[in-house]
């Protein structure tokens, strides 16, 4: 699939900037205070300015919602949370993670540049989480960068075992000598990833003199984790950023995290 698309950037054209943001499928809330931020987030992922947009707990469809939120002006978009959340000119590749009784969700990839193949491996470890990987080629100023949306588990030993599936996939599907940019939530309470995943020549995303305190996104009223990570094969980390604020912490129990990445 081939997809034209807008290059206008605010940031500066040699960098590509991506973001990775759980955004809660849209929903935020218990009851009767249950409250739908599906047209805030847009509003916010628009304002990212990011070339890439790695997003988790994406729907594209829920029965129960779409009854709960009718009003289709401040309701339940009529169109899968993936298009409804793409920019104009953007983009916008979906792949299902998790049937539920009332839908599903998964991951999702809004593009700026033209996307290339869309491809979805399973990566789930036992049958209460199911989990999977979003894998999009991208042609970014002429360059091709294999994106790769990843939603790992709560478990440890879990996330271990789907970093080594992370692996084997990779070295199936992505030549040895293509940008590769993973990115998502990682649920990795103790920061226990890094290693192996520099052990696949994936590193994380930082600027100089950056630590991980720096990229703390959840809770997102009070961030003390870096849950989400973006990581990279073949680009450097220019800069890093994560948007605060009363607003961006109602829209979800995550914040996006931002990374300015070149040519390495």
């Amino acid at each position: 699939m081939r997809t034209h698309v807008s290059h206008t950037t605010q940031h500066p054209a040699h960098l590509l900037r991506v973001a990775t943001y759980n955004i809660h499928k849209g929903v935020r809330g218990l009851g009767p205070r249950k409250r739908l931020e599906i047209h805030n987030l847009a509003l916010g992922i628009e304002a990212l300015d990011a070339d890439l947009v790695f997003l988790q707990e994406v729907r594209r469809i829920n029965r129960r919602e779409a009854l709960n939120f009718p009003d289709t002006h401040i309701g339940w978009p009529r169109m899968p949370q993936a298009d409804y959340l793409a920019p104009e000119g953007y983009a916008a590749a979906y792949r299902t993670n998790a049937t539920t009784r009332h839908g599903e969700h998964g991951n999702a990839l809004l593009s700026r540049w033209p996307v290339g193949d869309i491809g979805h491996h399973d990566v789930s470890d036992h049958p209460f989480e199911q989990r999977g990987l979003l894998h999009v080629s991208v042609d970014w100023n002429g360059v091709t960068v294999h994106a790769i949306v990843a939603h790992f588990g709560l478990i440890h030993s879990s996330r271990v075992r789907q970093v080594e599936r992370l692996a084997r996939f990779i070295e199936a599907e992505v030549p040895h000598d293509r940008h590769v940019v993973v990115a998502g939530d990682f649920n990795d309470w103790g920061q226990r990833l890094d290693a192996p995943m520099a052990a696949l020549g994936l590193h994380r995303a930082m600027g100089e003199g950056e630590t991980p305190a720096h990229c703390y996104t959840f809770p997102s009223r009070l961030p003390v984790f870096s849950m989400d990570r973006i990581y990279v094969r073949g680009l450097t980390c220019h800069s890093t950023a994560v948007p605060r604020g009363v607003a961006w912490a109602r829209m979800s129990d995550h914040l996006p995290l931002i990374a300015d990445l070149a040519l390495a």
